[in-house]
């Protein structure tokens, strides 16, 4: 029998490769509860309907509970695109016994928005499809936003702004979901979104921020941009991952962070920030939420737009990563294992930012760090660690452009989850 040994922030765990399943799924939505353009019931629907095993839908500030109308001529406000109606499209899916609307005036009316516990019984099936109570936790330091998603969540999390520093106010919001977590007896995961949205966030911050454990190494927004700028140094979100690790592996004595995908999704009827460009594949024994988070709590998935792995196996003893592509017809795929050697240049120099950017300073690191270590074109890549690298992490590409691409050619990739610390 095959064991599967999930390298985790506290002490290994050994489970059966019969015992586990690959579970689909975005923990990172919006619906009409904030600022997305769609009921959260059709937006459940749609992923269900693109085999996803689960969705966490992380309105703003909110769970979506209680009672809440929203008028048709906001609703078309926000749907961008010209089309069908949402109201219309909403009745159509789901009937008029299910939709509850009333006429405010003439030519205006108002619809009730679903509850979670009222749609979530409309689409669950055990083991095929769950619904994760979650929440974008919006906080901000100054001009820089705090996003924060907390999945597996029981009330709402009210955020806390402004601190002292952008640091301390991300490390105050993580402590409230941490604190819910252990009054609870569940277990709820917290990641930080979209680093790059408003420049808010430094590879720096990410490191020193210890109680953070997730980040969103893509996220499907545009507008979030993922691959930085030229402007601004040490920008892209790949580049972030990997200087905040070398920083807490190597310098703070702390786990490196953990890499998520996701959607980021508010557009339902055409636009810009549309659903199925990210999302993370779970290792897990059930599809039950604190299975889930227990599972990516333990490093036990991956994230991906696009590009699919049978295995991903790290061996403590032999310090051998070994994945498993699994391919699709007539589609190439190129492996590359980064990570930093534990002798890397720790010099770092200052550099002033460009305008518009809510830290004036950034710190620029070596070129050493996050270096190419090597690179497979097999369906079975796999690298062998020596004990110099601080910590190892692959990226699979594939020659296939993104099914919804966030940017135009942008290519279907994977990224597993640093091994070897």
């Amino acid at each position: 029998m095959r064991f599967i040994l999930l390298a985790t922030l506290t002490l290994p765990m050994l489970l059966t490769a019969e015992e586990l399943r690959w579970f689909k799924g975005n923990t990172h939505a919006h619906s009409l509860w904030s600022d997305g353009n769609d009921f959260p019931d059709m937006i459940s629907a749609w992923y269900k309907d693109q085999g996803y095993h689960f969705l966490a839908m992380s309105d703003h500030n909110t769970l979506g509970t209680g009672e809440r109308w929203v008028k048709e001529s906001v609703i078309e406000k926000k749907k961008i695109t010209l089309g069908p109606k949402v109201l219309d499209k909403y009745r159509a899916r789901f009937g008029n016994a299910w939709v509850e609307a009333r006429e405010i005036s003439p030519g205006d009316t108002e619809v009730r928005l679903k509850t979670l516990e009222e749609y979530r019984t409309r689409f669950e099936e055990p083991e095929k499809f769950l619904l994760v109570q979650a929440e974008e936790i919006s906080a901000g330091f100054d001009k820089a936003p705090i996003h924060i998603n907390a999945i597996n969540v029981s009330t709402a999390i009210q955020p806390i702004k402004d601190l002292v520093s952008i640091r301390e106010t991300i490390r105050a919001n993580l402590q409230a979901v941490a604190e819910q977590a252990s009054k609870t007896g569940k277990p709820i995961m917290a990641h930080i979104n979209h680093p790059n949205f408003k420049w808010a966030l430094t590879a720096d911050d990410l490191a020193h921020v210890i109680e953070d454990r997730f980040f969103e190494v893509f996220n499907g927004h545009p507008g979030t941009l993922n691959e930085g700028h030229p402007d601004r140094v040490d920008s892209t979100h790949e580049r972030l991952w990997d200087i905040a690790n070398t920083i807490r592996i190597s310098e703070l004595k702390q786990a490196p962070l953990f890499g998520l995908a996701t959607d980021d999704s508010h557009n339902y009827h055409g636009g810009t920030v549309t659903p199925g460009r990210g999302w993370v594949m779970v290792h897990a024994t059930k599809l039950e939420p604190d299975a889930l988070v227990t599972a990516m709590q333990n490093g036990a998935f991956y994230a991906s737009t696009g590009v699919s792995l049978d295995d991903i196996h790290f061996d403590q003893s032999s310090r051998r990563l070994q994945l498993k592509i699994r391919p699709e017809p007539n589609v190439k795929y190129r492996t590359e294992f980064r990570g930093t050697l534990k002798n890397y240049d720790r010099a770092v120099k200052k550099v002033r930012s460009p305008a518009g950017d809510p830290q004036s300073i950034r710190l620029q690191h070596g070129e050493d760090i996050g270096i190419l270590l090597a690179s497979s074109d097999s369906l079975e890549p796999h690298f062998q660690l020596t004990g110099n690298e601080l910590y190892v992490r692959a990226i699979i590409v594939s020659d296939q452009v993104m099914v919804n691409p966030y940017a135009p050619g942008q290519k279907q990739q994977a990224w597993t989850q640093p091994v070897g610390w």
